[in-house]
């Protein structure tokens, strides 16, 4: 090896403990939630919270429309930024929904 190929791969080594060092303390593993009597929520509880928060933000949003369309309220942009938001939750929602579907259709058409 020549000298520049061992100065380089010194200067490599160095910079990988000065990682390494650096590394160690700004990484910090937190507390297992088990060890508190913790669970992790399942999918189906993920979903169903999801979905209920789904369907709140319409519920808001369809009462500032409503309020905005009977007088009540003179907030136009936050009702239509309101609607634009579920909007698009629903939307993420059905694209999940589709991709889960599609992943469940490829799981059982594959040969055992």
């Amino acid at each position: 090896m020549s000298n520049a190929n061992i100065a380089s791969t010194q200067s490599m080594i160095q910079q990988l403990n000065i990682h390494s060092e650096m590394a160690k303390g700004a990484i910090k593993v937190g507390p297992n939630p088990r060890d508190f009597g913790l669970q992790p929520a399942s999918f189906t509880e993920l979903m169903k919270h999801k979905v209920s928060s789904i369907n709140a933000d319409q519920n808001a949003s369809s009462a500032l429309v409503a309020a905005v369309d009977s007088g009540q309220s003179d907030d136009l942009v936050g009702a239509m930024v309101a609607s634009q938001k579920s909007s698009l939750a629903f939307s993420a929602m059905i694209q999940i929904r589709n991709r889960l579907v599609q992943a469940f259709d490829d799981v059982m058409k594959m040969p055992i």
